[in-house]
């Protein structure tokens, strides 16, 4: 059930506990990347645009829901590299209560504010009843999307991340058989992605929650720890986490924020390139993974080796995180380069010059050879969140958003709809500088989330 990061060579243990979260966000990124697939080639380009213009909406519910588990994330790592086990234990429950709480409230609203946000984004008028009716199932679901990502930082946070690719991986093939079965053979076009994923990740979800809570009742207490009944809430159990979470919502949030403005330039070129956009983007996100999940490896990683006093450790740890990224980061590109437009042709039919096609490919060859240096600004990034570094994290996210953004709006009407994908490596570049100038002053070293 656990594994403890503060023994052991960094770089095998940093390895061989990101492989397993590299593989269940490669099932979860494949189910959304079959959603699009299955609305391009049996529905149509519209269908597909109808998807891709709800993304930024939808990824602003998993910013908060991924945001706020990483409050639990840092601090169950920190309490568990303590050998502070109980308490660590009421940290848990108190964070599927509060953070399920959360996801049923998002549940609602969002019911009431999804077509006020297509409207603010400048949906073509053609896709918009189907984007409308895709977030309208995709919102209902929320509950079961804050509960899984709560549990798979849980699980992370112990060390164990082999049971989150379990549960992702059924969760993926449910929902590529239900897209299947929904969009080829009852042709429900949008509403049956929508629907997919909705039943896929509340059986999956549901799981995962009995499992862990059958294997925290086999988890014996520390030794000395008091005797009795444990309580399953505690409010300072609630202040850990926000004192994490919170900025870490905002810092995600500010990411989804970036996205709903780069979202309303894309729509602005035409859905013909929202579409190629769309498709380019979610092979983007299938190739960034094995750096956001070696930078979720190195949050948990630096989390218990704080926890444990053992912060020499953080630095081996940062230095094989770094190493890791970049060589993958370059194996990636050159797979782009090679193979792109048949990555391409998976969601979309060939055309020429102009086509939704070929504004795929522009994209993935512009932003891709800058994948090593987006991770060099993960990995640091993830030893601050470790470190509870939050504040700072928000800073330079706010730097990199910032500058991607007001660029990308000032050179689009210079270079066209290629400002969209320059200003992706520029903003980049500004984030990684003040990460590392924050790693450097070695200020993280006394942000303990769990001290006092």
């Amino acid at each position: 059930m656990t594994k403890n990061l503060t023994v052991g060579k960094p770089l095998t243990l940093l390895f061989f506990f990101a492989l397993p979260m590299v593989g269940g966000n490669l099932f979860q990124q494949l189910y959304n990347m079959v959603d699009t697939m299955v609305v391009g080639k049996f529905v149509g380009e519209d269908a597909v645009a109808a998807v891709g213009s709800s993304y930024p909406i939808t990824f602003l519910s998993i910013a908060i829901a991924n945001g706020l588990s990483m409050g639990s994330n840092v601090v169950v790592s920190q309490l568990f590299g303590a050998g502070r086990i109980r308490e660590m234990k009421t940290t848990i429950s108190t964070a599927l209560l509060a953070l399920g709480g959360l996801g049923l409230l998002v549940t609602i609203l969002g019911q009431f504010i999804a077509e006020p946000l297509l409207r603010l984004l400048g949906t073509d008028a053609d896709i918009f009843a189907s984007a409308a009716q895709y977030l309208h199932i995709y919102f209902g679901s929320a509950l079961f999307l804050f509960l899984f990502n709560s549990l798979n930082s849980v699980y992370n946070a112990l060390g164990n991340s082999r049971t989150p690719l379990f549960f992702l991986f059924c969760a993926a093939m449910i929902n590529i058989g239900l897209d299947i079965l929904f969009v080829v053979k009852l042709s429900m076009a949008v509403a049956g992605v929508a629907w997919a994923t909705f039943i896929a990740q509340m059986l999956c979800s549901l799981a995962s929650l009995v499992v862990l809570l059958v294997r925290l009742r086999h988890l014996p207490d520390e030794e000395g720890a008091p005797t009795g009944k444990r309580p399953i809430y505690n409010h300072t159990a609630v202040t850990r986490i926000a004192k994490i979470g919170v900025p870490s919502m905002f810092q995600q949030s500010l990411v989804s924020i970036s996205m709903l403005l780069m979202q309303n330039l894309v729509n602005s070129f035409g859905k013909v390139y929202v579409a190629g956009y769309t498709a380019a983007t979610k092979i983007d996100s299938l190739c960034l993974l094995p750096n956001t999940n070696f930078s979720n490896a190195m949050s948990s990683y630096t989390a218990q080796n704080i926890g444990a006093g053992k912060q020499e450790r953080v630095h081996e740890g940062l230095r094989a995180c770094l190493f890791m990224v970049v060589m993958f980061a370059v194996t990636i590109t050159v797979i782009i380069y090679l193979f792109g437009e048949t990555l391409m042709a998976l969601f979309l039919n060939p055309g020429e010059a102009g086509s939704a096609m070929s504004y795929g490919v522009q994209y993935m060859r512009i932003v891709s050879p800058f994948y090593p240096l987006m991770g060099i600004l993960f990995a640091g990034n993830g030893l601050l969140r470790g470190a509870g570094d939050m504040n700072f994290v928000v800073v330079n996210s706010l730097t990199n958003l910032t500058c991607r953004a007001v660029l990308a709006y000032l050179l689009s009407p210079i270079i066209g709809c290629a400002a969209i994908a320059w200003s992706i490596p520029i903003g980049w570049a500004a984030g990684c500088i003040v990460s590392q100038l924050r790693y450097h002053s070695g200020a993280w070293k006394g942000k303990s989330a769990i001290a006092g």
